[in-house]
């Protein structure tokens, strides 16, 4: 049973929601367990079971949760800039809850998707309202959501990764090292190396408006050739 004495909190499907986020943002999401986040509730397991049928359930609803963050811009007369809003603010929402883009590409349980139900409903009105037809909107739909997703991931995957691989020594160190041992033989991807110490680590925003340009340009002129 729940435990509400002494003027505790109620135990809630959103209190629930909440502390398991949080749990997900500071250790990641293989951190998260049913005791590990009773303990940070202040309540027994089994409590939790009452308001959450299951972990892949929990972590689903924790998913869309994130995803209810996103803008979903309705004051935008250019349909362009509104998936630009859209798209930034999905980018850096994900960045944020770094565990959650896997997630929502795969979720663990066929239960609702109520925020991702709406964007999906919300970017394709979009895309009708602007003109598009139904395949170039099929179409159009599926290459902006796999750069906000697929971006994000991969942007993700590999920060993390870079951080292993520098194992305590900076980033210009390690091209440093590249370029004398490579540089010769790969001199395009030592350029490459060399453009990424000058860019910084930053958040990949600026290569992810970059890309999601060339996905909304390129639609705008499908959609005018009609």
């Amino acid at each position: 049973m729940e435990d509400t004495a002494g003027g505790r909190e109620p135990l809630t499907p959103e209190r629930i929601l909440d502390a398991a986020i949080d749990l997900a943002d500071e250790e990641g999401i293989d951190a998260l367990s049913m005791r590990r986040l009773a303990a940070a509730l202040g309540v027994e397991a089994m409590s939790i079971y009452h308001h959450i049928p299951n972990k892949g359930a929990l972590v689903d609803a924790m998913a869309d949760r994130v995803f209810g963050e996103i803008e979903l811009p309705e004051d935008e007369d250019d349909w362009r800039e509104a998936v630009r809003r859209c798209a930034g603010s999905a980018h850096r929402t994900l960045i944020d809850h770094p565990w959650a883009s896997s997630l929502v590409m795969s979720p663990l349980s066929p239960g609702p998707q109520p925020a991702r139900t709406r964007y999906m409903d919300w970017l394709l009105t979009l895309l009708a309202g602007a003109g598009f037809g139904a395949e170039l909107a099929y179409r159009g739909y599926h290459a902006i959501d796999a750069h906000i997703l697929g971006f994000t991931a991969w942007h993700l995957g590999h920060s993390s990764g870079l951080k292993t691989v520098l194992a305590g020594r900076n980033l210009q160190e390690l091209v440093d090292e590249f370029i004398a041992t490579e540089g010769a033989a790969h001199p395009h991807l030592a350029e490459h190396a060399r453009l990424h110490v000058d860019h910084g680590p930053g958040d990949g925003r600026r290569d992810f408006l970059f890309g999601l340009g060339l996905i909304v340009d390129g639609l705008e002129r499908a959609r005018e050739r009609g």
